[in-house]
This record gives structure tokens, C-alpha cells and sequence, in this order.
């Protein structure tokens, strides 16, 4: 029904259970809908997860351990070693986070992507396309929020990086 209202003009956002914006697609196709209706349908697939934020009251920066460091370093190809972290406070029930924000996704169709998928391509292979046309990953969103001092590489590996 999603896919035949796509198809008619209308706006149908949906959620679908995947890891990422390229599983999401290719899910559409597990589930039954013909490839050439995806690339008709589908305009973009967009992927979020959650991480904690930095306390803002006992936030400090500070080295992290070498796995962090390298993680850091393996997605934004740059070598930093102090990070924001919070320490623990009253605010903060001594967590050092304080809420909550999104790490984000977005893989926009296009005419490569659709020649993917119309010939059957798997996720990686689809993901490998976006990321060649400027796609950001939710491990260079989560990261860049970790060097932007928002979160800390250790809750973006934490809750992004096993999913991919």
C-alpha cells in the first residue's frame, strides 16, 4: 500500500527495522517489493540512533584511551587525542551525560543507486555508492558531534558502531 501511494505522488514516510539507510532498501526487497518499484518509489532512507549527551555542568576536556583515539581517527582520518567528557556531578547523577540527541543518516536516490539496486546489488554495495556521493555516515555524524565536545567517541562507538 506504501509503495503504491509512493507511486501516485503522495509523500509516505514509513519506519523500517534495519541498521542503516542502505539496509533499509534493501529490506523494502526482502519484504516483497520489486526492485523497480523501490527505484520508483524511494526517494531517500534515513537512519538515527540515539547518544547520551555531555553533562554541560561538569563538562572537561580530557585524553581518552588509545581505542577511542584510533576510532576516532579510523572515521575522520585526523589524530586527536582530547576530547570533551563530563566528569560527574550532582546534575548529572554522577553520569557525566546529561539527555539526549540524534546521529543521523541520510542516503539520498539516485541514478547510480537505482542501477544498484535494479540489478540486485546488496547493502554494502549501495552504501559504498552513497558514501561516494557525499553521504555521511551516523559514524561521521556521531564523531564530528564528538569533536564538536556534544558527546564523547565513546558513546558514539557504543551505539553506533556495532551496527555496521
Amino acid at each position: 500500500v506504501a509503495i503504491q501511494a509512493a507511486l501516485t505522488g503522495h509523500l509516505v514516510l514509513t519506519s523500517i527495522h534495519s541498521n542503516d539507510t542502505a539496509a533499509a532498501i534493501v529490506r523494502l526487497i526482502d519484504l516483497g517489493v520489486e526492485p523497480f518499484l523501490t527505484t520508483s518509489a524511494v526517494i531517500g532512507s534515513v537512519a538515527q540512533r540515539l547518544v547520551r549527551k555531555i553533562c554541560s555542568y561538569c563538562k572537561t576536556l580530557a585524553p581518552v584511551p588509545p581505542d577511542e583515539a584510533a576510532a576516532y581517527q579510523g572515521e575522520m582520518q585526523e589524530v586527536r587525542t582530547d576530547f570533551y567528557r563530563g566528569r560527574g556531578c550532582n546534575m548529572c547523577s554522577r553520569t557525566g551525560y546529561m539527555g539526549r540527541m540524534g546521529v543521523y543518516e541520510v542516503l539520498v536516490m539516485s541514478d547510480a543507486i537505482r542501477a544498484l539496486i535494479s540489478r540486485g546489488a546488496r547493502a554494502d554495495e549501495i552504501r559504498a555508492e552513497a558514501i561516494k556521493a557525499g553521504m555521511w555516515t551516523m559514524r561521521r555524524d556521531g564523531m564530528t558531534k564528538a569533536k564538536d565536545g556534544l558527546t564523547t567517541p565513546r558513546e558514539v562507538m557504543r551505539n553506533v558502531f556495532s551496527i555496521t
